[in-house]
């Protein structure tokens, strides 16, 4: 047994390395020591630790970026109706949806992990989501947009409808006491951290980015665009958190993940995929700032078979080229003029980088 004694006057305290040592080895994804404490050292994890630091650097507030700009060309009667559409199919959409991925980061993988830097890093997860739902607020009231009509959006047009169906009725079926120590429940978990991790925030999302960020490209509500390059950026930290825990999860429990395992989260990737071209194909009815539905119909693909090849799977497509490769460079935003004061405004703290362009995109 050993044993450390610190004298600390007349006190003596008696320190069991052992038991600190197994308390160590007992952290676990799922089902490793539960304790009240949190005991984030020793880490185990230290990617979690790490991508909880960078989460935490690229710290951003909406009411940094002004919208004066945007609010001009919103009322200026020479913008085109499709330009409305889209950011209001933006802002429709994802004023909901960011609040449905934080829900079920807290509510479903964070209290079901039991390892303290996961929890952490979960839980920071979690605040960038509170932050872009309130960036989107931002985005609505400084427009005037009617918040009715967003919600009506969300509830009335059939494509958005389809896509909160296949992520939120996965995360009500979670809302339950788990037997984590079956194959069954194990699975489910980690189906569920892939679907939000790869399939919706990782493929879902980047549609309307990739639609919104070409407004931007092309000099249109700027503030808006920025708002989304800095959320672009946030979401390819949680690709990465989940696809790491993911991965975490199988090799500690390596009995989940069969071939039919495997192949079911092909198809619910392919399910997505699909979900997510009828949803363009509302947001872009007609062509504009010279892009087509077709172009990101094929980006959509593209990025579903970059999630499932990164977790080991099989794509679903034949090599695709990335055919906007533009939206890997909106990705590089440790600098960012301000519109209008010349100022730069760094929202990322020193000696901390910035994810690479190409490492999600």
């Amino acid at each position: 047994m050993a044993i450390t004694t610190i004298q600390i006057g007349d006190r003596r305290f008696v320190l069991d390395r052992d038991k600190a040592e197994a308390a160590f080895a007992a952290k676990r994804v799922i089902n490793g020591r539960k304790t009240m404490f949190f005991n984030i050292l020793p880490l185990k994890y230290q990617w979690a630790y790490d991508l909880y630091k960078k989460m935490k650097a690229n710290h951003w507030e909406p009411e940094d970026i002004p919208m004066q700009k945007d609010c001009e060309q919103w009322g200026d009667l020479a913008t085109p109706e499709i330009e409305h559409w889209i950011i209001k199919m933006g802002v429709g959409y994802f004023s909901a949806a960011e609040g449905i991925v934080g829900d079920n980061i807290m509510h479903v993988v964070r209290e079901l992990v039991t390892a303290p830097e996961l929890k952490l890093v979960l839980g920071r997860h979690a605040h960038e989501e509170n932050i872009h739902t309130d960036s989107l607020v931002y985005m609505i009231s400084s427009l005037g947009i009617n918040a009715h009509e967003c919600e009506a959006m969300f509830e009335d047009i059939k494509t958005i409808r389809k896509k909160t169906d296949f992520v939120v009725s996965n995360s009500h079926k979670m809302r339950r006491s788990l037997d984590l120590t079956t194959r069954t429940n194990k699975q489910a978990l980690a189906k569920n951290i892939f679907l939000f991790g790869q399939c919706v925030e990782g493929t879902q999302f980047f549609g309307l980015f990739g639609l919104i960020l070409a407004l931007y490209r092309n000099n249109k509500f700027p503030g808006i665009g920025q708002m989304f390059r800095y959320t672009l950026r946030d979401e390819s930290n949680h690709i990465e958190l989940l696809r790491n825990l993911l991965m975490d999860l199988v090799e500690e429990n390596p009995e989940i993940w069969t071939e039919a395992f495997r192949s079911d989260l092909r198809e619910t990737m392919a399910e997505a995929v699909h979900l997510e071209k009828q949803f363009i194909q509302d947001c872009l009815p007609v062509h504009v700032v010279g892009l087509t539905g077709q172009e990101f119909k094929l980006y959509i693909d593209y990025i579903g078979d970059r999630r499932l090849m990164e977790c080991g799977l099989p794509p679903l497509n034949v090599p695709i080229a990335n055919p906007l490769p533009w939206i890997a460079e909106m990705m590089d935003i440790k600098k960012e003029q301000n519109f209008f004061e010349g100022r730069v405004t760094d929202y990322q703290k020193s000696n901390v980088l910035t994810t690479s362009p190409d490492d999600e995109l």
